[in-house]
């Protein structure tokens, strides 16, 4: 029990035991890093230890407090699923109790003003169970700009009994005067081979995919925990009929494209509005991997790393013009998908403006697109 069940950031585990060790905790932290590294879980982890009744830089789990702060994490997160349900607006944020130990995360699209406001009430009072209250701000890039105001008075006036914690993958998105007055704790991506076995010890993931699943983790405990293996393959098979597709008009002995192929596998692309977020991020994903071979050759640190043979092919085939070029479109296709546009269109006229400039150009690799 502890800080010891905490994987990876080594470094971020000991500046937060240095703190509770020496009573110096401050009044407002900033956890930034990566998605699924851990943040939330290391805050509510510190908020344990610093109210532990038997140790002094980690928590037992057991003690009265230990337990009663367990219990609130509990009901805070039952709490915040049900108002994420509610169809009322008004209910949504109807009757807001805050715990000595409470995360707060956005209940719709923002965290709400509402939210912020009754944060505001509770943090100048003395807390009801616990030594000290701990508010964690899940999300912080997300609280609603009308409500940025309230919570930046709090953080200059801060209670002398409360602690702020602020999660947000990227403080850069945060107000600068927010910034400036928390103490910032940055996160880094888990190491891969740390991933790896909690993949082996935690998961179904069979193990010719294991190493797979890890490198296209990126670092993300939770994304690998949660990883949807078949769904990663089906939406990639798709990408890979598309990229096959293009190079047989493109290659050093281009030929004309089966364009009723290419077009099927532009279609099936963009079929799923529902996941067409995700086939992009799959897309980008690969287009990713092809610069690094083409940079880098058998050196390069590739996400799909089953399929470098073929990424080695396709990436001498479309060159670093043809490359960017596809890059920009999919950047086109998911602003037309913002605008209810239809995503095949821009995809066909991708396909199509590729082999047309490269049939013009005469050139090998489309060097000049």
């Amino acid at each position: 029990m502890g800080f010891e069940r905490f994987i990876g950031n080594p470094s971020a585990v000991q500046t937060v035991r240095e703190m509770l060790h020496a009573d110096r905790l401050p009044g407002a932290l900033l956890f930034t890093g990566p998605e699924g590294v851990g943040k939330k879980t290391l805050a509510l982890m510190l908020a344990q230890a610093a109210v532990c009744e038997r140790l002094k830089d980690d928590f037992c789990g057991e003690c009265r407090h230990c337990r009663r702060a367990a219990e609130m994490i509990a009901s805070a997160q039952e709490d915040l699923a049900k108002r994420r349900e509610a169809k009322d607006s008004a209910r949504r944020v109807e009757g807001l109790v805050y715990f000595d130990l409470q995360v707060i995360a956005p209940i719709t699209r923002y965290i709400l003003s509402e939210q912020i406001r009754v944060l505001r009430q509770v943090a100048y009072t003395r807390p009801f169970e616990l030594p000290r209250r701990f508010f964690i701000i899940d999300q912080a890039q997300d609280i609603h700009w009308q409500a940025v105001d309230l919570l930046l008075k709090v953080l200059e006036e801060p209670p002398e009994t409360t602690t702020f914690i602020l999660v947000c993958p990227n403080a850069g998105e945060l107000r600068s005067t927010i910034r400036s007055r928390c103490q910032r704790l940055a996160f880094s991506p888990v190491d891969e081979e740390l991933i790896l076995e909690l993949i082996k010890d935690r998961t179904n993931v069979p193990e010719p995919k294991q190493r797979l699943v890890a490198r296209l983790s990126h670092g993300s405990v939770g994304r690998a925990l949660g990883f949807d293996l078949p769904a990663c393959l089906a939406r990639r098979d798709v990408w890979l009929e598309f990229f096959q597709s293009l190079s047989a008009g493109l290659g050093p002995r281009a030929r004309a494209p089966d364009w009723q192929q290419l077009f099927d596998s532009t279609r099936k692309l963009s079929g799923d509005r529902d996941s067409f977020d995700d086939m992009l991020a799959t897309g980008t994903e690969l287009l990713r991997d092809l610069l690094l071979v083409l940079e880098r050759g058998e050196g390069a640190q590739v996400s799909h790393l089953d399929l470098i043979p073929r990424l080695k092919t396709w990436a001498s085939t479309f060159g670093f013009a043809g490359i960017v070029a596809l890059k920009e479109g999919l950047d086109e296709a998911h602003r037309l998908q913002i605008r209810n546009v239809n995503q095949q269109l821009g995809l066909d006229s991708l396909a199509v403006g590729m082999v047309s400039s490269r049939r013009d150009a005469g050139q090998t690799g489309l060097t000049r697109l």
